[in-house]
């Protein structure tokens, strides 16, 4: 499957945001949505299968990490829109701040 058609879908970009410099157990991964195990579990097996994420076996776990370099030049751009949205997030919360003290 195609890596841009892959990473359209939020909830697979938000496993990958997740797991980008550590590696997160399909369990951590699986505790950061509102749907269940069963969900994330599928969303995992797309970005495994498509080589976006690396997956180690330790015992009856399973770890997974983002793979940069299968991303290609989509890390970079993935990297930059998360980059973003931090940027927008500190400036609502200076913006409230300075509301509240105003």
């Amino acid at each position: 499957m195609d890596a841009v058609k892959v990473i359209a879908e939020p909830r697979r970009r938000e496993i990958l945001r997740l797991c980008w410099h550590d590696e997160r157990s399909a369990g951590e991964l699986a505790d950061a949505f509102e749907v269940t195990f069963g969900a994330v579990s599928q969303h995992l097996k797309v970005l495994r299968d498509s080589g976006l994420v690396t997956v180690r076996k330790a015992g009856a776990r399973r770890y997974y990490r983002a793979n940069l370099a299968a991303l290609g030049p989509l890390a970079a751009y993935l990297e930059q829109q998360w980059g973003h949205q931090l940027d927008r997030l500190a400036a609502l919360a200076e913006a409230t701040d300075a509301g509240d003290r105003g």
